[in-house]
């Protein structure tokens, strides 16, 4: 493979991988060339070739440096084809896709639609791809949360307040349930399992009684608002209640040594699975050793360990 093209999502790591997979194409004298925002540049025909130089000093910066957008054209028949058509205008012989399930369902189609030689690399903070143990930007993504949240546990304990923490997680809780166990906290709703207001309200009241001054809540985004849920136990318990939505901080910030580390691993993998003409796959690590999956099992539904994670919490309350 001469021309190899690579485009990606953003979180925390991908720089990383960017590296890795160019600096590990020209070692085997290939050419990458970087596609700017994602499938929609794909279809714009935004390249530009990436050197050595290039990448070089981007090992721990968050975000991307090529750039990401949703594309709602690649969607359509149209789009696809315009796609296509830039891949051989330009004379691309495989495409790296560094992303999450809609990146990867992209990569998917047109490896078996269009006949792209195409290669996933896994990324994204909910770490919901499924076969896959742990993408790139995850791990940041959870320190992140949890260096917020150690900040808010000192004002917590302070003013003898309840605190509802809401973290990012629309479909998926993993965020949510790693960050309320390596931070103590009390309580945690996510998407994945229901919960009783009523019930954690008794419970708010009942340490309130017996002593207990603070009290930490994180919600994923998607199971429900931390302002609708600080209201509600507000006026149930009649306790100070406030609320804080970490946003968008945590598909950024630098990126630890272990999504450094994978991203290099799982990047320089893929090139080599590229350059032997392998196609349809998504890297992975199994037991330590790099390993590949199909993509159209990486893009299905990820079942997540919930209850024995959510037991260890309200056990250690």
């Amino acid at each position: 493979m001469k021309r190899i093209g690579i485009l990606t999502r953003d979180c925390a790591g991908i720089n990383a991988a960017i590296r890795a997979f160019v600096r590990s194409a020209y070692a085997c004298n290939s050419e990458v060339y970087g596609i700017l925002r994602g499938y929609q540049g794909l279809i714009e025909g935004d390249l530009k070739l990436l050197d050595h130089r290039s990448v070089s000093g981007i090992i721990n910066t968050g975000g991307t440096i090529l750039k990401t957008a949703r594309s709602k054209r690649f969607q359509t028949l149209a789009g696809q084809r315009q796609a296509v058509k830039t891949l051989r205008d330009n004379k691309i012989d495989g495409l790296a896709v560094i992303g999450g399930n809609g990146s990867l369902t992209g990569a998917h189609l047109l490896a078996t639609k269009y006949s792209i030689p195409v290669i996933g690399i896994p990324a994204t903070i909910d770490n919901d791809v499924n076969g896959v143990e742990m993408s790139i930007g995850a791990d940041t993504a959870i320190n992140v949360a949890l260096d917020a949240l150690d900040k808010i546990r000192d004002t917590a304990t302070s003013l003898e307040r309840i605190f509802v923490v809401e973290v990012m997680g629309r479909d998926c809780g993993y965020i949510a349930l790693r960050v309320a166990l390596a931070g103590g906290c009390e309580e945690v709703l996510l998407p994945e399992k229901s919960f009783n207001m009523k019930k954690i309200c008794e419970e708010i009241v009942e340490g309130n009684i017996q002593g207990k001054v603070s009290w930490i809540i994180v919600v994923a985004e998607g199971k429900a608002k931390a302002a609708d849920i600080s209201e509600k136990i507000n006026k149930i318990t009649g306790l100070e209640t406030r609320e804080v939505v970490l946003g968008h901080i945590q598909r950024g910030g630098r990126p630890t040594a272990f999504d450094r580390i994978i991203a290099a691993r799982y990047a320089s993998y893929a090139f080599e699975l590229l350059k032997s003409r392998k196609t349809d796959k998504c890297v992975t690590i199994k037991e330590g050793k790099l390993a590949t999956i199909a993509l159209s099992k990486a893009i299905r539904p990820k079942d997540i360990e919930i209850n024995a994670y959510y037991k260890l919490i309200k056990i250690l309350t």
